[in-house]
């Protein structure tokens, strides 16, 4: 049978919605044939089966599913999959300043299955393991994956540690490549949006040559070329992030006209405040308060906030800064990308010999280069931050006290204030956004290859593969636009050559962009990274020929696997006496690392069990040796009963071991300044909420300790199902599957507010001068207690005839039941997480696809129905702390459905036309109010929705 009948057969027994666009057969014909398929190896097990069913449930997308819905990556179809989850691990959600687990996340886009995160989710390319992310260390980069070759990919829905590895945890992916292929195909796609911005084109060439069968050999390859275009923040109007109504402000005073700032020179000299032309504040003759930082066109008379473009009132209330009444904020989130500029080329060779009548041998070549360009809002500049406060010889970045632009400052700040609060002559302390800088950018280039040599076979009617494989991934990130050596730029504007002080009209002198020319610093290496792996590996799979009390005969098989991973981390390439410091570039010398290595020599045995011809048992086991963790050995009881032809059930345990990751263990100490205004003392202030009120609870900005820990233990997990397959006729099924996963002894970053509300555990991470004063957080990694996850993944296909065409539709979707955690053992259950908002993952309760096709003669109707629910927004600290409530504040975040819509015709002979529109009824995301500093988005979340709108998608594909 070919391989479409395999795929509607996996459809007909409930195992994926595979969509029959260019299937011309008859799908009750391939239902029929199901018994006649030979014996098939399916993701999560390496015993060659007739049955389409096993104890785990897997999902099958075929290509033609895909080119359905417009996806052209990887990383779309993670974000399509409803048992992804909603996390930071694409390239929409690490678009500008991220830290902490994201931090050196350049480039890289990750698989994420059941809330467990990248390191815990396992992706495969033919059914084995490639190289991670050279920056990331961590998870495989599915930009590098060669999707235009994929013939279809396999998502087992569970654990599958004691087959493929310990860290198989939240499930596998198995990317599955084109082979045996005969001719050439030629096809172009493009994906155009309505609005404009973050179009996507894409072309690529598949050929090949021989019958594996016919003519003992085949030669094949592809080559692809991608590009997706920018998509700025300033392309959509749902990004506005001035909506105080709705509890959206943005929390800067870093304005293109300077903010005013109360910063002196010497916070232990009280006589340096008057060398600040504000001093500590001035008291507004409105309100009595002090205004601690102020714009002067927030005063009466003056042009106003809204004279530039994206500045605008500033709502500090929000953000429990309801005293500073005359200030100016910039709607930065704007500024930055929606969709990151992204352009990737890869080939696929692939030669297979047929050695002789029962061995093959193939060696197969896969690379690709994929460049992204991370476009973020320009840098805030202080004094404070790029100097050293000698505002007296000019070169400590401080405003100097003479020209027209300080002259404007102090007559307009006298007419309000008051000429006697002003310290005349002092040097004006600002926080200035440098539009004229350029945006930050930061490039990275990723090149990845894998070569692999393979043997299969049968012996004696033994199924065997053997495998030898080497792989890598190199990224290297390179400073763009935006970024300027911190001396320079502080000599710059200390000097008046640069005025942060220019009103609407009014351009910087030829001096001042020539200063600023001088001091750019585009072109520096940030850092770079590699990961290589090399693997051998070997199975055997047969039949024993033993029965228990079935027709069926016992099925083993075995294997070895063993693999050698290596990486590396290059910080600052500079000669190391030559570094001048460049303001606001996020080198990771902290994490620089030396080649380090580890080995893991693996064996594992499976066997399949049928005990009577209705039930069958299918247990494994699989012992791991890490270099530096020992032996770990990790069972897998699996069971699948049919009482009749109609139902199946299913069920599986198994354990998993995930030891940390290089970066998690090594990694160096790096100190980030918290720059929100948002966070209080947790030991005077419960929660640690601000009270402006309280001079106890004051906002404070201790510095923040991530990196590694060398003394980190391995995660160890429990993974759980239960399922049934209901098939009443060949035209209708439908399958339910329960999962749960634990894991003791989590690695993650300990949250600062999980910090906070369990401050009595963690004090020993709020670290404190001699005085008593909280000065740093430490939020390295951890091994935290326990976590638990469970949910329901619901499955159904239907298919019928119509009118002289055949309809099909097939149902997916995911209900998360629970998601809660403990930090330590001996901690209490945190509260369940689900339909929360998270900076770093959203457990969304349910969501849903459905996808309805119809195919008469040449043509095939597709229309795609996409659901994510709802959830809790996360509060404004200035609504958590009840300082304010806007009258248009919604604690919820709706729900988010979009319908997708394509026809393809094949009605010219060797040629293929598929026209789709995404989002066909332009539906916006759906708002939130989430802080932008810390978690992706403005006025809206990319983890869970699009904001490119309405698209139209072309895809022609031709024959020779």
């Amino acid at each position: 049978m070919n391989l479409s009948k395999i795929a509607v057969a996996f459809a007909a027994f409930g195992m994926a919605p595979v969509a029959l666009a260019q299937s011309t057969e008859s799908i009750a014909e391939a239902v029929d044939d199901v018994d006649a398929i030979e014996r098939v190896e399916v993701t999560g097990s390496f015993i060659k089966r007739t049955s389409l069913e096993g104890d785990l449930p897997v999902t099958v997308i075929s290509r033609v599913e895909i080119d359905a819905q417009g996806i052209t990556s990887a990383e779309q179809l993670m974000l399509n999959l409803n048992i992804a989850s909603n996390s930071n691990d694409n390239l929409a959600s690490n678009a500008g300043i991220v830290g902490g687990e994201e931090r050196g996340n350049n480039g890289a886009s990750s698989a994420n299955l059941r809330q467990q995160g990248a390191s815990s989710t396992l992706v495969l390319l033919n059914g084995r393991r490639v190289a991670t992310h050279g920056l990331k260390g961590r998870s495989v980069d599915l930009n590098s994956i060669p999707f235009a070759a994929i013939e279809r990919v396999e998502v087992l829905r569970d654990g599958a540690s004691a087959i493929y590895g310990t860290d198989a945890i939240g499930g596998v992916i198995n990317f599955i490549l084109v082979k045996n292929y005969q001719g050439v195909r030629a096809e172009a796609f493009t994906d155009i949006t309505e609005e404009g911005g973050g179009n996507i084109h894409k072309v690529n060439i598949l050929a090949g040559t021989g019958d594996l069968d016919n003519d003992g050999y085949n030669l094949m390859g592809s080559l692809s070329f991608k590009k997706a275009e920018i998509l700025r923040g300033s392309d959509r109007d749902f990004t506005n992030t001035f909506q105080p109504d709705r509890g959206l402000s943005p929390d800067t005073r870093g304005a293109p006209f300077a903010s005013i700032n109360n910063r002196f020179l010497d916070p232990n000299d009280p006589a340096s405040i008057h060398y600040n032309l504000i001093g500590n504040g001035l008291i507004n003759p409105e309100t009595g308060e002090a205004n601690n930082v102020l714009n002067v066109l927030s005063l009466p008379g003056q042009p106003g906030c809204d004279a530039f473009e994206g500045m605008g009132e500033d709502t500090g209330a929000l953000w429990n800064r309801a005293n500073e009444t005359r200030s100016c904020a910039w709607d930065y989130p704007r500024a930055s990308v929606l969709q990151q500029p992204v352009e990737s080329i890869d080939f696929v060779g692939r030669a297979t010999y047929e050695i002789n009548d029962n061995m093959d041998g193939f060696i197969e070549f896969l690379g690709s280069e994929v460049t992204s360009n991370k476009v973020f809002e320009p840098n805030q500049i202080t004094p404070w931050a790029i100097g050293s406060g000698d505002w007296e010889t000019l070169g400590g970045g401080w405003y100097p006290s003479t020209g027209d632009s300080y002259q404007y400052v102090v007559d307009a700040l006298a007419d309000y204030y008051g000429a006697d609060q002003l310290n005349i002559g002092a040097p004006i302390a600002y926080r200035w956004r440098c539009i004229d800088c350029g945006p930050r950018e930061i490039e990275t280039v990723t090149t990845a290859y894998k070569l692999q040599l393979g043997l299969d076979g049968t012996y004696e009617g033994w199924d065997y593969k053997v495998g030898l494989s080497r792989s890598s991934n190199e990224a290297e990130s390179e400073l763009g636009t935006g970024y300027h050596y911190t001396e320079r730029l502080a000599e710059a504007i200390g000097t008046g050559a640069l005025n942060p002080f220019l009103l609407p009209g009014q351009s910087q002198s030829a001096a001042g962009l020539a200063a600023l020319e001088a001091a750019s610093a585009e072109g520096v290496i940030l850092f770079g990274g590699e990961t290589t792996m090399t693997q051998f590996d070997a199975s055997v799979s047969g039949d024993l020929g033993y029965t228990l009390f079935s027709d069926n005969s016992i099925m083993i098989a075995a294997g070895v696997d063993i693999r050698r991973e290596e990486y590396h981390f290059n910080g600052d390439r500079r000669a190391a006496d030559n570094r001048p410091d460049i303001y606001g570039a996020p080198f990771d010398d902290a994490n620089e690392l030396e080649d380090v290595h580890r080995t893991i020599e693996a064996v594992f045995v499976e066997t399949l069990i049928p005990v009577v011809d209705t039930f069958e048992l299918n247990v494994a086991v699989r012992h791991d040796e890490y270099s530096g963790f020992g032996g770990t050995t990790n069972p897998k009881y699996g069971f699948t009963y049919r009482p009749t032809d109609e139902l199946l059930f299913r069920g599986a345990y198994s354990t998993g071991f995930r030891v940390p990751s290089f970066n998690q263990l090594f990694n160096g100490l790096t100190e980030v300044p918290y720059t929100g205004t948002d966070f209080a003392d947790p030991e005077s202030c419960p929660g640690g909420i601000v009270q402006p009120d309280n001079p106890a609870c004051q906002p404070i900005t201790p510095v923040t300790f991530t990196g590694g820990q060398r003394d980190l233990g391995p995660e160890e997990s429990e993974q759980s199902s239960v399922g049934l397959v209901w098939s009443p006729s060949s035209d209708f099924s439908i399958s339910v599957d329960w999962w749960e996963i634990i894991i003791d002894g989590t690695i993650q970053v300990p949250a600062r507010d999980d910090l906070i509300e369990n401050y009595a555990l963690f004090q020993d991470n709020f670290i404190r001068d001699g005085s008593g004063n909280l000065v740093a957080v430490d939020q390295r990694f951890i091994n935290a207690g326990e976590r638990n996850t469970s949910g329901v993944e619901v499955m159904s296909d239907i298919k019928g005839d119509y009118g002289g065409g055949k309809w099909h539709i097939s149902f997916n979707g995911s209900y998360l039941i629970e998601d809660k955690k403990k930090l330590l053992d001996n901690a209490e259950f945190g509260p369940n997480l689900v339909g929360t908002h998270s900076r770093g993952n959203i457990p969304l309760r349910w969501k849903h696809t459905i996808q309805m096709f119809y195919t008469f003669n040449d043509w095939t109707y597709n229309l795609t129905q996409v659901f994510r629910d709802g959830y809790q927004d996360e509060v404004p600290p200035g609504i958590e702390s009840g300082a304010i409530y806007p009258e248009n504040w919604d604690p919820y975040v709706s729900s988010y459905t979009i319908y997708n819509a394509s026809v393809f015709y094949s009605g010219i002979e060797n040629l293929e036309l598929t026209f789709g529109i995404k989002n066909l009824f332009d539906r916006d995301p759906p708002f939130t109010a989430h802080q932008n500093d810390f978690s992706p988005g403005a006025a809206f979340d990319p983890r869970v929705a699009d904001p490119r709108g309405r698209a139209y998608t072309l895809r022609v594909a031709y024959t020779f």
